[in-house]
């Protein structure tokens, strides 16, 4: 990928032609050796690196901004004075794997924009080189040297340059290689495949043993033509083929988890219940407690009152360490005053549902910061009230 995509973009090719040591990884390019002054007024080589602007796996648009890294000591004048002038802050910025930016570079040009990706090196390259080529003519930051092609293996289909571009692929790589499955691809089911289809998970299991019918596509993401809906495909395949456009790793099942099978489970790191048949539900629960397997528990009652719909929308989580709310918390026997029976379901609060839940999962792999530890959120619609349970900070 690395190869087409410097292929179709005039200003990294023209990099390439000219001898940079270039490198395209994980949203980021980067020059190799580029020879530079360290505060003893010796000769070294560091990397100058730039997030990239993709619009697609094989296309870019103009730099974002002016500002770049470079990884090495501090970049200085001939005399071992620091280059203050282009060096904005310097603190170790891990980028993404193999990739540091040791200095905050900011030097923007007369017309305050580059034009392209190479005005922008080469401008920063011929700056931070001067000072080593005074002292060594020697030195050049174009040596030819062979292409490296990054053959790392990603979840994605292509780069994903939105954790790069605001510097959190390190944080975004808590969650790769874990194994996610998805138990039901109805309303909620189908918003939480959405968003996890955006990380870099090693693998993505969905099962539902129901076909995507016409009242599914009004509680879904997407928006799916009568002629897909005559096809009558199983939900669980119907998303994996939307979704594999994007993420690698998505296994449909189509099958029903039941309380004879969820044993296929046992190696999930996390699985989403989004299941309406509470049977059903306290099977699962009861089998993945017995597997050691966490699990995220997704509820939505709504009811028609007054011309008016109320309701509460849920997300229970279970673990090894934490399990003995779940009892009083999620509803595990099929009762005539089921309020999660009634099988009114809007998209907003599907989606509302599926990311509470995925914040949740999100939490739990310690990319977001979590100060109180919940194992039960409730959303009170009607009087917009958010409610966390069952703490263990």
């Amino acid at each position: 990928m690395q190869h087409q995509l410097i292929n179709h973009s005039p200003d990294l090719k023209h990099l390439r032609d000219e001898g940079y040591d270039l490198e395209v990884k994980g949203g980021y390019v980067c020059i190799h050796h580029i020879p530079y002054v360290n505060a003893e007024m010796q000769v070294k080589f560091g990397s100058l690196i730039s997030a990239l602007s993709l619009v697609s796996p094989t296309s870019i648009s103009k730099p974002a901004d002016h500002t770049a890294y470079f990884m090495g000591e501090m970049p200085c004048h001939k005399n071992g004075m620091p280059y203050t002038s282009i060096v904005n802050h310097s603190q170790t910025t891990t980028l993404v794997e193999g990739l540091v930016g040791n200095h905050f570079l900011s030097s923007k040009p007369e017309c305050g924009f580059y034009s392209d990706f190479y005005d922008k090196l080469t401008r920063y390259a011929k700056l931070i080189s001067a000072p080593a080529k005074s002292l060594d003519r020697n030195v050049t930051a174009t040596p030819f040297n062979p292409f490296r092609d990054d053959r790392e293996e990603s979840a994605f289909n292509y780069f994903d340059t939105n954790s790069s571009r605001a510097n959190i692929v390190q944080v975004n790589a808590k969650l790769s290689g874990q194994k996610i499955v998805i138990i039901g691809m109805g309303g909620t089911g189908s918003y939480i495949l959405d968003q996890v289809a955006k990380t870099p998970v090693a693998e993505i299991h969905l099962y539902d043993g129901d076909v995507f019918s016409q009242h599914n596509a009004f509680r879904s993401p997407g928006a799916p033509s009568i002629e897909e809906l005559d096809l009558k495909k199983n939900k669980a395949e119907y998303f994996a083929e939307i979704y594999s456009k994007m993420h690698k790793g998505i296994i449909p099942h189509v099958e029903y988890i039941t309380k004879e099978n969820v044993r296929l489970l046992k190696d999930a790191s996390y699985v989403f219940i989004c299941v309406d048949n509470n049977s059903a539900r306290r099977d699962i629960i009861e089998e993945l407690l017995k597997l050691k397997v966490s699990f995220i528990d997704v509820g939505l009652g709504v009811t028609l009152v007054d011309d008016h719909l109320i309701g509460i929308v849920r997300t229970t989580t279970g673990t090894e360490l934490k399990n003995d709310h779940l009892c009083k918390r999620i509803p595990l026997e099929e009762t005539e005053e089921n309020e999660y029976a009634t099988n009114i379901q809007i998209a907003d609060l599907n989606a509302l549902n599926a990311i509470m839940a995925v914040i949740k999962w999100k939490k739990l792999s310690s990319f977001y910061q979590d100060l109180i530890e919940e194992h039960q959120t409730t959303y009170s619609i009607n009087v917009a009230q958010l409610l966390n349970g069952d703490t263990t900070a």
